[in-house]
């Protein structure tokens, strides 16, 4: 059963609830169409222009795994104004603002309200051609799968919450969540893109099993093959990991079938709930291979190729070693 009103009927509207796509895409002549979307969070890591950026960067984000381009940004803040100093609110909009401005995109405005906890992320609109637009349910069978980002950031970031990294590694979680998706999402413009998404709250697994479902197909994971971060598998040997982790992890159960090597372990961390992570591409298999590499080359240093959809089961995930 539904709890949102029924959708009103437009022509127009290319992509809306009818699939679990990252925005919505409305077209408005034959060549130009708006993409829109909507996320903000309260912190994630201690640094507030760190937490600025890395929330402008998931925001934006979207609009990439729709292949389009940001064009126009709007901040949403919720602070505590009397408990703490506003310039902890004055990093967090810089951060986001350095985003924007890498992402050739501009600030228009915002909304802020006086809130109980910390609270920032972004309404952001772009633009696309009305025929090129990526969503995750076109994957095909023989198509490969392409992610552009490791895996484990939520469990590093509970590692951070409990005192388990060295400043080094925070630094290289925080990095590899403020990334923009911008340079994957050029290159890969490039090639014949079935389906894409990118990967967050419901992990890599439970993204896929949505591009799975609307697609009407299946996937095959090669686990060995799917980058991700230092000490993610060690945190998540001790129980490091986010409540969101283990909830995909159920959560996608009855839909996954693991190989007998992959330990319990591995499938959480294949679950783990992720912040700002990457693109995950599904391509014609003659492509896989070129665009992997035209990826590294443009500096997206995880770029792998992770598995592949296929005819069988379709609406499952099979996990090999």
């Amino acid at each position: 059963m539904s709890y949102l009103p029924p959708a009103v009927p437009d022509a127009n509207l290319l992509v809306g609830l009818d699939t679990s796509d990252d925005a919505g895409v409305y077209r408005l002549t034959d060549d130009l169409a708006l993409v829109q979307t909507v996320d903000y969070f309260t912190p994630i890591v201690d640094d507030p222009y760190m937490f600025g950026a890395i929330a402008a960067a998931n925001a934006l984000s979207d609009v990439y795994a729709m292949g389009g381009k940001p064009i126009t940004v709007l901040n949403i803040v919720g602070f505590p104004i009397s408990k703490l100093d506003k310039r902890i609110l004055a990093e967090i909009l810089r951060g986001g603002a350095d985003k924007v401005r890498e992402a050739g995109a501009v600030l228009v405005g915002g909304h802020s309200i006086d809130d109980t906890d910390p609270k920032f992320g972004m309404a952001v609109t772009g633009i696309v051609h009305p025929q090129q637009v990526w969503t995750n349910a076109g994957a095909r069978a023989g198509d490969r799968l392409l992610l552009t980002k490791p895996i484990g950031v939520g469990i590093l970031t509970t590692g951070i919450k409990r005192g388990r990294l060295s400043p080094a590694e925070i630094q290289q979680v925080e990095q590899v969540m403020a990334a923009l998706n911008k340079t994957a999402a050029e290159v890969a413009r490039g090639y014949d893109v079935h389906a894409c998404t990118d990967i967050t709250g419901f992990g890599l697994l439970g993204h896929l099993l949505e591009m799975a479902r609307g697609a009407g197909v299946g996937i095959h994971v090669q686990s060995s093959s799917v980058p991700r971060l230092e000490r993610a598998r060690e945190l998540a040997a001790e129980g490091v990991m986010p409540g969101g982790t283990k909830r995909n992890f159920e959560w996608a159960s009855e839909c996954v079938t693991y190989a007998d090597s992959i330990d319990q372990t591995e499938q959480y961390l294949l679950c783990d709930a992720v912040t700002s992570g990457g693109l995950l591409l599904a391509v014609p298999a003659e492509q896989a291979e070129s665009l992997q590499s035209a990826l590294l080359a443009a500096g997206v240093e995880a770029a792998a190729i992770i598995g592949s959809v296929v005819q069988e089961h379709p609406g499952k995930i099979q996990v090999n070693e």
